[in-house]
């Protein structure tokens, strides 16, 4: 089932990185990325870095790797527990 979810991921994210033209004309740009990520793509560049977190989460999933990242990602959080 991870395997099947984890595809599914990766397909969306990178429908999310190919089509951030369409994204941006459908939603509009968004101030946050136009201020942090540039001023006149900030928002494709936004979509895409979406795109490609979703990816990334997708691989993990995909290869049942997300709770070691996870614990990875939050060890400096819980080692003095």
């Amino acid at each position: 089932m991870n395997i099947l979810i984890g595809l599914i991921m990766i397909v969306i994210g990178a429908l999310i990185v190919i089509k951030s033209e369409a994204l941006l004309s459908s939603f509009g740009r968004i101030a946050f990325f136009e201020k942090y990520l540039g001023t006149s793509g900030g928002s494709r560049l936004g979509y895409k870095l979406v795109g490609m977190l979703v990816v990334f989460i997708g691989i993990l999933v995909a290869v049942d790797l997300i709770g070691g990242f996870l614990e990875w990602m939050t060890s400096p959080l819980t080692k003095y527990n």
